[in-house]
């Protein structure tokens, strides 16, 4: 497989070039895409109608350039707090827009005897804790907090939540 990888780390399946040296309209580079695309959509088990955005820059850069792009002109702004790095993305995101946290793992959820079972920003919060705003530009949640392991397994389903309208925007970043 390593030995494979370095092949055509300089010859990708025999074109002469590297992935980097080709164009984005070139017919190689198109069905690499193609391809790229469609195990990403088949892996994550997302429907057609979901939009794929492969973006350089990280998180860091993605937090500022979501609000800035895709806000509504009513600049409503959801999130849910998993973590560090959704907390992240609310703070930058409070500069483009009206951001309501609509549901967050800050706040622990105690059992019936009193007991707090969790830490902070360990679990997800349940879905129906969730309060989206039906108006809301979008809803943003953060795929993977890597730093208190939080990992989204199934996305949440905007109909049920009241929002079907509203798209529903993952950081990917850390997957």
């Amino acid at each position: 497989m390593l030995s494979r990888a370095a092949d055509e780390m300089l010859n990708w399946h025999g074109s002469g070039m590297s992935v980097m040296e080709m164009t984005h309209r070139g017919t190689v580079y198109l069905g690499l895409f193609e391809k790229v695309m469609a195990d990403f959509r088949r892996l994550l088990r997302l429907p057609d109608h979901y939009k794929i955005l492969l973006m350089q820059g990280g998180a860091t850069a993605q937090n500022a350039l979501i609000p800035m792009n895709l806000s509504q002109p009513n600049r409503k702004l959801d999130y849910v707090n998993t973590g560090h790095w959704s907390t992240k993305s609310i703070n930058e995101a409070k500069a483009y827009g009206d951001v309501h946290v609509a549901a967050s793992g800050e706040q622990l959820p105690k059992s019936a005897s009193g007991e707090v079972p969790c830490h902070p920003f360990t679990f997800i919060p349940d879905y129906s804790e969730w309060r989206v705003r039906p108006d809301s530009s979008y809803l943003h949640i953060c795929g993977n907090e890597t730093i208190g392991g939080v990992e989204f397994w199934d996305w949440p389903d905007m109909q049920a939540l009241g929002a079907p309208n509203v798209p529903l925007i993952v950081d990917m970043s850390s997957h």
